[in-house]
């Protein structure tokens, strides 16, 4: 039996198992989907002992970028972004290959699409991980300016939580969280962001799905700006990932 799974930690609140299980059975594919959760990155190689019919892995926080080195290729879209998703595992000859690939972009640009208007020309990304990699390259290809808002700006491209101002928020329309501030099962929490300045030009875009309205969202629908959560693009980049394990 074939073997995909999600690696990641902690994986409580991870919907990619009953999702996949779900693909498996309604295919009849003799294939099981299992939650790989590790506590560091380290244990990575472990996932492999006693299961030579991996085929193929979904990768989630906190090791979408502290995964790369233990992968043998990177398709050139992940290499770009700098931070794996979705594994394919390949078995030649006795020797595993592990191809790294993205489909977090894919998933995220299908959705925004469909909300654009003319006006939306400036996004600010709040969060640097490996999911916030993946949609500044998004939006990039979507000739999108990006700005990283960080606790801890480390670059040009980067400006902290206290540089938010009238004048930032006003010109950057779109406001895509991709920190865990807000997810299951510490609903309370969010980005610290002046949300009294926003309207409804503004697109606010929550990767996280649990809860469906978080606070973050809930307060740009407070303000009439277009919201919209992460449970579509998680859609949208599991097929993809389907798609990247079998072809």
């Amino acid at each position: 039996m074939d073997i995909y799974g999600l690696v990641g930690f902690p994986l409580g609140h991870s919907f990619s198992k009953k999702y996949f299980s779900k693909k498996f059975s309604s295919l009849n594919l003799r294939a099981e989907y299992r939650n790989f959760e590790i506590d560091c990155i380290e244990k990575f190689p472990q996932i492999f002992e006693g299961n030579d019919t991996i085929k193929g892995l979904n990768i989630t926080i906190p090791y979408k970028e502290k995964v790369l080195p233990f992968l043998d290729e990177l398709s050139p879209e992940a290499k770009a972004i700098g931070a794996v998703n979705v594994i394919k595992v390949i078995q030649t000859n006795n020797k595993r290959v592990l191809i790294g690939h993205n489909s977090d972009a894919y998933g995220f640009s299908e959705t925004l699409k469909l909300l654009l208007q003319e006006n939306h020309k400036t996004a600010l990304i709040l969060g640097t991980g490996g999911a916030a990699k993946a949609v500044n390259y998004a939006l990039h290809q979507m000739a999108i300016t990006t700005m990283y808002v960080s606790r801890y700006p480390k670059s040009s491209n980067e400006i902290s939580y206290n540089d938010l101002d009238s004048k930032i928020i006003s010109s950057s329309h779109i406001i895509v969280n991709t920190t865990p501030l807000g997810m299951y099962p510490k609903i309370e929490g969010f980005p610290d962001i002046p949300y009294g300045e926003l309207t409804e030009n503004h697109i606010l875009y929550d990767l996280t799905y649990n809860p469906e309205l978080t606070t973050f969202l809930k307060k740009g629908k407070e303000k009439g700006s277009q919201i919209i959560n992460g449970l579509k693009m998680l859609e949208l980049q599991a097929e993809k990932a389907y798609e990247i394990w079998h072809s």
